[in-house]
């Protein structure tokens, strides 16, 4: 018989150090654990922090200027200059064949939205605006929901309960945990509001690459998926449906991006870089 590979390496002519024992003991259990490169140094966390600055700082642009009867190119436009203007760039970019610099996502749209000249907020609306940097090497990531002027008390819970899903997913969030306990906590506050949360896209690691492991589902079992360990840097995103969580692919987008609801039911979603640390989660881009 094969001995199983493992995914966890000691440093050979090293003694074992805390993390070493807690990972092996987990792996040796028969649980995922992260790989030593999926644990980033303080040297890398800094690097992560500095481009989640400018990350946090290309947002907080954008709720400066967003408000009806701007098109959502407008916020690309805002969000390209503030890049260029902090050395950055946006992952986004022709990323996988994306045209755009950042998604901006209204109403049914749960994600992945293009920022077009003819798409004009509307008062009423609710928008996702998720943007990725990249300077120095380093990917930060995050989204807010905006409310367009006065909307429905229907849509206004949606957008609460979404971020009230994110703060709750990274209070699960703890050293030596498990990825299932974060999508746990939040499947299980979205169910109190009949709310679906989608399984199609997820979290995901962060920092050296645009998506890294782990996969953060948003849904699922406490103890399941994997542990997590100080040093790993990763996004809590749950995109929370009024209705089902079934989401499809919008056959009139020429790149095959935009993600919808399945019912066209409104959605919202934000999302948090965060590092875990001995204590809990430390948010790098908000």
């Amino acid at each position: 018989m094969f001995k199983k590979k493992r995914r966890w390496h000691c440093l050979k002519g090293q003694p074992l150090t805390e993390l070493d024992k807690r990972v092996m003991y987990w792996e040796n259990k028969g649980k995922l654990v992260p790989t030593r490169e999926l644990v980033k140094t303080p040297e890398q966390i800094e690097g992560i922090r500095r481009a989640g600055v400018v990350n946090t700082g290309v947002l907080d642009e954008v709720a400066k200027h967003i408000r009806a009867g701007m098109s959502t190119l407008e916020i690309d436009e805002i969000c390209m200059k503030y890049c260029e203007e902090h050395n950055a760039t946006p992952a986004c970019l022709n990323y996988e064949g994306f045209p755009k610099s950042v998604c901006t996502s209204i109403n049914e749209v749960v994600c992945h939205g293009i920022p077009k000249a003819e798409d004009i907020l509307q008062e009423g609306d609710i928008i996702n605006v998720d943007f990725t940097t990249i300077l120095d090497g380093y990917y930060a990531d995050a989204s807010r929901m905006f409310i367009i002027g006065k909307t429905t008390p229907e849509k206004e819970q949606l957008v609460r309960v979404a971020k009230e899903c994110l703060e709750i997913g990274a209070e699960a969030a703890q050293p030596y945990g498990f990825v299932g306990d974060i999508g746990h906590a939040i499947e299980k506050h979205a169910k109190k509001y009949h709310y679906g949360i989608v399984r199609d896209l997820c979290g995901h690691g962060v920092g050296l690459k645009f998506h890294e492991e782990p996969d953060v589902t948003h849904f699922g079992h406490r103890g399941t998926g994997m542990l997590l360990v100080p040093g790993m840097v990763f996004t809590i995103e749950p995109m929370v449906n009024m209705g089902t969580w079934k989401v499809f692919i919008d056959g009139d987008d020429p790149y095959g991006w935009e993600v919808i609801s399945d019912d066209e039911l409104p959605s919202a979603q934000w999302e948090h870089t965060f590092v875990m640390t001995e204590h809990g989660v430390e948010i790098l881009s908000r």
